[in-house]
């Protein structure tokens, strides 16, 4: 059986025993972690909220210019579902004086990349770290194990954190993370899970744009990752050979990030990072 299929519930328990066990070592009792309105950072806000309490998790809702009106509300129904408290903190204004204070780097060649899209992730790194030392509040990670394995995040942005929730989770299950826990009522609104996955960095952006659908990236990261199985042998079992040629290129373009990720929480037999950085129910 593949990974890809483990059942969620032990992936769930396996989470909140994780949260709980390292916010006891650490001695602190409160959580902050940023809200995009998007599937990952909602999953994490509502396994945080199980595991140390809605009145310990709080959210920051950091709207861009390119931000959509329904990831706001998403995002803010998100809250009253968990019953957890919540800011805004727009950056459009903090972004663009960013972009004219730093034109000298840019020499007059302004052209769209992921510079401009960097820089907001950055933003909102900082002021979640600011609330983080001002609170005494650690920060939660919300990437997932499809976008680290691809190099799909930002340094010192949204990779920055105090742990990793989501890290050793592929998105695929990440939904069926959502599904196991709206099964009594609804915490993670279904539009949520419904829209297209999107960092919302520059208008109309969708993930498909820099990675494949995942539900044809996550089966090949599994068995890269996983199963142990290697390019040409997943070639073999009939995978399109481009995809497989594309997948193992992000990966190895991605390795340098992955060595400066903060720790993990451990689900599967295989995370991305060395055993030093697992977080496990015994922790």
């Amino acid at each position: 059986m593949s990974y890809l299929d483990n059942p969620i519930e032990e992936i769930h328990d396996t989470i909140v025993a994780s949260l709980k066990a390292f916010f006891k070592r650490t001695g602190v009792k409160r959580t902050v972690l940023g809200l995009s309105g998007g599937l990952d950072s909602a999953v994490v806000a509502a396994l945080a909220a199980e595991a140390l309490g809605c009145d310990n998790v709080h959210g920051i809702l950091m709207p861009s210019p390119y931000s959509t009106l329904h990831s706001i509300s998403d995002a803010v129904d998100l809250c009253n579902n968990l019953n957890i408290k919540y800011d805004v903190i727009p950056i459009e204004k903090i972004y663009f004086r960013y972009m004219r204070d730093i034109a000298p780097i840019f020499a007059g060649n302004f052209q769209w990349d992921n510079t401009q899209e960097n820089l907001q992730a950055r933003i909102r790194g900082t002021i979640l770290m600011a609330y983080s030392n001002r609170k005494g509040a650690l920060l939660l990670n919300t990437s997932n194990k499809s976008e680290l394995s691809c190099g799909y995040g930002t340094l010192y942005g949204d990779l920055a954190g105090s742990l990793m929730v989501i890290a050793d989770v592929y998105k695929l299950q990440v939904y069926r993370l959502a599904a196991y826990l709206n099964a009594g009522e609804e915490q993670v609104p279904v539009h949520t899970i419904e829209k297209q996955p999107s960092a919302e960095l520059r208008d109309g952006q969708k993930d498909t744009d820099s990675l494949p659908p995942y539900s044809l990236l996550d089966p090949v990261l599994c068995a890269l990752n996983d199963d142990g199985l290697t390019p040409e042998e997943i070639k073999a079992s009939g995978v399109d050979a481009s995809l497989v040629d594309t997948v193992v290129k992000m990966k190895k373009a991605a390795s340098f990030k992955v060595h400066q990720m903060p720790q993990i929480i451990k689900v599967s037999d295989h995370p991305l990072l060395p055993c030093s950085k697992w977080v496990t129910p015994e922790y």
